[in-house]
């Protein structure tokens, strides 16, 4: 297949270039000139364009995927970016709106296959109704938009898929890990304990996403929604392995939910004062995320869109390794 990679330099977006490479099939990628092109990335057999997607006018975009049969959608932001209030605004732009534009216009290309990169909080808002996790989360919200939105544009001409992603780990040739500010820093800054919630995640390797899109290009089926995974993974266990990579002493202490609630309210408080609002309402995140094990079964995604797993344990320890190189 000759296949299109919105984002082709970025964390999953490269992973996937490499993998498509491997099978065989001709790529070109796009993306904004945000690190160091080196020999890490292959140019030698994929031309990556420096442009702003977002900034594309709708011709445009018709014409950049003419002639290519699947695109890749691997950009926008995640949860962890904190915009200026309102978060809903901030990210129905990014994730809603930019997307079904570029969706569109590589369905008035003539695309005939396209896998967008959605989060596994799609999954939960689907599995656990009682959480309410779309009407309390701006992020959510939107993530659950995009999906419904993208299939409602890809119709009877273009099959849309959604993969639907959990914490992911592993590394970039130039790009430090996002985990480094989110967790590594902040271990570091604390004394003697590390505070956290009971509960956990599923996680997989960045290599392993790669794979579940490139099984997904090929045998995903249309206007479905997979949620993509590997190893069920408590905070306990998660923790243990970057405190024991890190060389650390420092001691978990896990909190109650209801400390979760408190300390919620107050950093909700905090971001008003500083007039932004984090797309997973702090009010709420402690208590119905955290303090619970999202977990699923990721089996019946593996066996229809053929993606392995395993070496999740190793993908932390090398992220964090890699967060503390500097």
């Amino acid at each position: 297949m000759n296949i299109f990679v919105c984002g082709g330099t970025g964390f999953i977006g490269y992973r996937v270039i490499q993998q498509l490479l491997e099978k065989g099939h001709q790529v070109k990628s796009i993306s904004i000139p945000d690190c160091e092109m080196g020999d890490w990335f292959p140019q030698d057999k994929v031309e990556n364009i420096y442009v702003d997607l977002f900034q594309m006018a709708q011709e445009e975009l018709t014409q950049l995927f003419e002639g290519f049969d699947a695109m890749v959608y691997a950009v926008g932001p995640d949860d962890r970016v904190t915009p200026e209030a309102p978060a809903f605004e901030f990210f129905h732009e990014r994730l809603v709106e930019a997307c079904s534009r570029v969706v569109k216009g590589a369905k008035d290309a003539g695309v005939k296959k396209c896998v967008i990169c959605n989060s596994y909080f799609s999954y939960f808002d689907r599995t656990k109704p009682e959480l309410k996790l779309a009407e309390k989360h701006p992020y959510v919200k939107c993530r659950v938009e995009q999906a419904k939105q993208c299939i409602e544009i890809g119709s009877n001409d273009m099959i849309v898929i959604i993969l639907e992603f959990p914490y992911i780990f592993g590394t970039h040739p130039v790009r430090e890990p996002i985990w480094k500010d989110l967790i590594i820093k902040r271990i570091q800054d604390w004394n003697k304990y590390v505070y956290f919630f009971h509960g956990g995640s599923n996680m997989i390797t960045v290599e392993h996403v790669a794979e579940s899109i490139v099984g997904a290009l090929e045998n995903g089926k249309k206007s479905r929604r997979y949620p993509i995974g590997d190893e069920n993974v408590t905070w306990e266990r998660w923790l243990e392995l970057i405190l024991d990579e890190m060389d650390s002493d420092k001691k978990i202490l896990f909190l109650p939910p209801w400390i979760g609630k408190v300390y919620g309210s107050f950093l909700r408080w905090q971001e008003k004062r500083e007039g932004k609002e984090a797309g997973l309402d702090y009010r709420y995140l402690f208590k119905d995320i955290q303090s619970r094990e999202f977990f699923f079964d990721p089996i019946p995604s593996q066996k229809e869109l053929g993606y392995s797993g395993g070496g999740v344990e190793e993908s932390i320890r090398k992220t964090v390794q890699r967060c503390l190189e500097d």
